[in-house]
């Protein structure tokens, strides 16, 4: 019985080619997230970039308002 299920499995071509499809399509995806990701990376650090130069420009603006 195994076998013959075996036998069925490995010998319907459309199985393969279904399979060959998603993971095409599942690699893309993969892709394109890791692109998404590569992306917010850089927001992130632009964003905490600018927030870094507001606060010392805040900090300075503070400091000169004292003196």
């Amino acid at each position: 019985m195994a076998k013959a299920l075996l036998g069925h499995v490995n010998s319907d071509v459309r199985t393969t080619a279904v399979l060959t499809v998603e993971n095409r399509r599942l690699r893309r995806r993969v892709e394109d997230l890791e692109a998404l990701v590569l992306r917010l990376q850089a927001d992130n650090d632009r964003l905490a970039a600018a927030d870094r130069d507001a606060r010392e420009a805040a900090r300075v603006a503070e400091d000169l308002q004292l003196a």
